[in-house]
Parts: C-alpha cells; sequence; structure tokens
C-alpha cells in the first residue's frame, strides 16, 4: 500500500474506532456486556458454524462466475472467500487486501491467473449487483417508517449510505475497466509469472458475460447470502433474547450493510456499523442496547473464524514457497 493511501485509510480507521466506543458508550457498556454474554458459549459456536454456511454460499457464487470449473471444486472457492473475507474484516488493507487474499488462494492452488482475476471482477459485480436489489427491499419494506415524523433524523443518515451505494454499484458494474486494471495489479503482485496482459482480461471477461446463465447463477447466490446474513442475524437476537420478525431484521441489515459498503475505505467498517445499529434499530422497534450487542457479536465471529483462517492462509504461503524455493 502506498504513503497516499496509508494515512487517508489510518485516519479513517481512527475515526471509526472513535465512532464505535462512542456507540458503545450511548447504550452502555455494562449493559452492552450483559446482552452480549446473554448468547453463551454454545450459541456462539452455532452462529460461528453457520456462518461457515454464509461462506459457502459466497464461495458458490464466485464457482458460478468462473464457468467451466468442475463441482469438486467448490469446497476450494468456498475456502477462498472465507480468507477473503478475513483479510478485509481483519487485516487494515480495506478490501484490496481481501482481493488480494482470495486471488492469490485460487492461483496457489493451480487456478489460471487470468480466468481467477476475471472472475473476481464478475463475482464483485453480481454481489454489487445483489445487494442493490436487498437494499432495495429494505427500503420498500421501512419506506413507511422513514417518513414518520418521530423518526424523521435518521432517514438522512439511511438514504445517505443507500445512495452512495447504489452510486458505487452502478459506477463499478458500468465502468469495468478500471476493474481489470485493478485485476491485472492483483496479478502482478500475487502471481509468480507477472502480469496479466489486459487484452487477456478482456477477453476472460468477455467469455464469463457470454454465459448468462452462469452470471444469473452467480446473482442469486450473492442475493441468497445477503438473506442468510440477514437470518443470521435474527438468530443472534432471539439467541440474546431479543427476537424481532425476520422481515424487519433483513430491513435493517439491508440498510446496515450499505452503509458498510459506502464506507469501503474503512477496514471493517469499524465504527459505522456500530454508529448505524444505534441510529437505525429503532426504526424496526428494536432496543438500540440489543442492535450494538449484535454487532460485537459479528465481530467476535469475524476474529473467531478470520484469525484461523488467516494463520492457515499464511502457514499455506510459507509452504508454498519454500516448496517452489
Amino acid at each position: 500500500m502506498t504513503t497516499r493511501l496509508r494515512w487517508p485509510i489510518a485516519l479513517a480507521t481512527l475515526l471509526g474506532l472513535a465512532t464505535a466506543v462512542w456507540a458503545m458508550g450511548s447504550v452502555g457498556f455494562v449493559a452492552l456486556a450483559h446482552a452480549a454474554l446473554r448468547m453463551g458459549t454454545g450459541g456462539f459456536l452455532v452462529f460461528c458454524g453457520m456462518s461457515l454456511l454464509l461462506y459457502g454460499l459466497l464461495g458458490g457464487a464466485w464457482w458460478a462466475s468462473m464457468p467451466g470449473r468442475p463441482l469438486r471444486e467448490l469446497p476450494l472457492f468456498g475456502w477462498a472467500r472465507t480468507a477473503r473475507e478475513a483479510a478485509n474484516d481483519l487485516l487494515p488493507f480495506s478490501q484490496i487486501g481481501g482481493l488480494m487474499v482470495g486471488g492469490r488462494t485460487m492461483t496457489g492452488a493451480g487456478l489460471p491467473g487470468p480466468r481467477v482475476y476475471a472472475a473476481m471482477v464478475v463475482d464483485l459485480s453480481t454481489e454489487m449487483a445483489s445487494q442493490v436489489a436487498f437494499t432495495l427491499f429494505g427500503i420498500a419494506s421501512l419506506g413507511a417508517l422513514l417518513e414518520d415524523g418521530t423518526r424523521h433524523r435518521v432517514a438522512p443518515l439511511a438514504w445517505a449510505g443507500v445512495g452512495v451505494s447504489i452510486a458505487v454499484t452502478v459506477a463499478f458494474i458500468v465502468l469495468q475497466r478500471p476493474m481489470l486494471r485493478l485485476a491485472a495489479k492483483l496479478a502482478a503482485k500475487m502471481l509468480p509469472d507477472g502480469a496479466i496482459p489486459m487484452d487477456r482480461l478482456t477477453a476472460e471477461l468477455t467469455d464469463i458475460y457470454a454465459r448468462k446463465g452462469a452470471v444469473a447463477l452467480s446473482f442469486l447466490l450473492n442475493l441468497a447470502a445477503w438473506l442468510f446474513a440477514a437470518s443470521l442475524a435474527a438468530m443472534v437476537l432471539a439467541m440474546i433474547d431479543e427476537p424481532v420478525a425476520l422481515w424487519r431484521v433483513i430491513a435493517l441489515e439491508s440498510l446496515i450493510f450499505a452503509l458498510r459498503g459506502a464506507a469501503f475505505v474503512i477496514p471493517g467498517a469499524i465504527g459505522v456499523q456500530e454508529a448505524g445499529y444505534v441510529l437505525l434499530a429503532p426504526l424496526i422497534g428494536l432496543d438500540p442496547q440489543a442492535a450494538v450487542a449484535l454487532s460485537l457479536i459479528k465481530r467476535a465471529r469475524d476474529v473467531a473464524i478470520g484469525v484461523p483462517a488467516l494463520l492457515i492462509w499464511q502457514a499455506r504461503e510459507i509452504g508454498a514457497r519454500r516448496a517452489g524455493a
């Protein structure tokens, strides 16, 4: 990461940490801890196990974005997506670090670099497009509440997050050539053979998009992953004795994910997620204390899964380099 990018990301991260502390303090640290602990060790382990299924769904969407790969490789895609999410959530590199880790996992397993990085662009496109559909559902579900005069103060935050998220998605889908250049740069850093020519990446991308069934499947699997992630949040709320109707949780999570998408430059969207829960939870009748507890449980899940995943990934990388030396 260049110095030009390092300092803005560092400052954004510090601001995010301060916001997270404010969000936790606004609902009370002791009460927040009690709410989170109501889940129990067993409940947390169940949540982590179900989250692995979520990564499997996301891996399936990536697999669909690379048509022609055999079904037996599906676990590899699930593992690559787990490592990618771990880097996104835990490393101070914003989303770029996750893309590098995911791409290296795939090419290190012997998959062709041009196809891997072109498929990564397609997968990101279908993931973001499915998030737009997911977010629009949330807006439709909460439309009446957002117009409620007693809660109008949160409407600008919600609409701003949604607007930025949709704008970024549309720009990403329409302007994919810059993403191809990013993919080429990632490949140059991660592949032992060096850079991939742009014309090769463009040819691979064109070939994948010509297979409309594969692209549609990737979109549907990513949309299923968004819905499944929201259902996991509903499960957590039930475990901490704060049950909320599933459709309301889906609506809340769609807005939270939109805010996270708008804050993509902040690693893990630290602070943005917590502040979003504090301000938006009342829209669905959820106590902000329970909402921030949900956020902390998600963070704990990310650490519990992400740290071992990154350690395993690093050990495999070291082993592969020693074998190739």
